[in-house]
């Protein structure tokens, strides 16, 4: 079963890909991190962990990486808590939000 939050990180996901199509790092930026955001959400519902802050989505990040050892996982959620700043900073080029 697919939840609501899967489902919208898809979305977001691909609004991501099309804005980069499109050369908008801004909002390829900010929908790259939200698609993180939503995934890691819908990891902590199935699990019934809290995820409803920036803070208890690290959480649930580390709860996450602490219980299958796999680091990868961590990697990958900052770099999109890097698209996150980039969208308020626009530091990054293409080759960087295309990761």
């Amino acid at each position: 079963m697919t939840t609501r939050y899967q489902s919208t990180a898809q979305h977001l996901l691909d609004k991501a890909r099309e804005a980069l199509a499109q050369g908008d790092l801004l909002q390829a930026s900010e929908k790259g991190w939200g698609a993180a955001a939503q995934i890691t959400k819908a990891v902590g519902q199935s699990r019934g962990w809290p995820h409803t802050s920036h803070r208890l989505l690290f959480e649930t990040m580390q709860r996450l990486v602490d219980e299958t050892g796999d680091r990868t996982i961590r990697q990958l959620f900052m770099s999109g808590h890097g698209l996150h700043i980039n969208f308020y900073e626009q530091t990054f080029g293409a080759d960087l939000v295309a990761g």
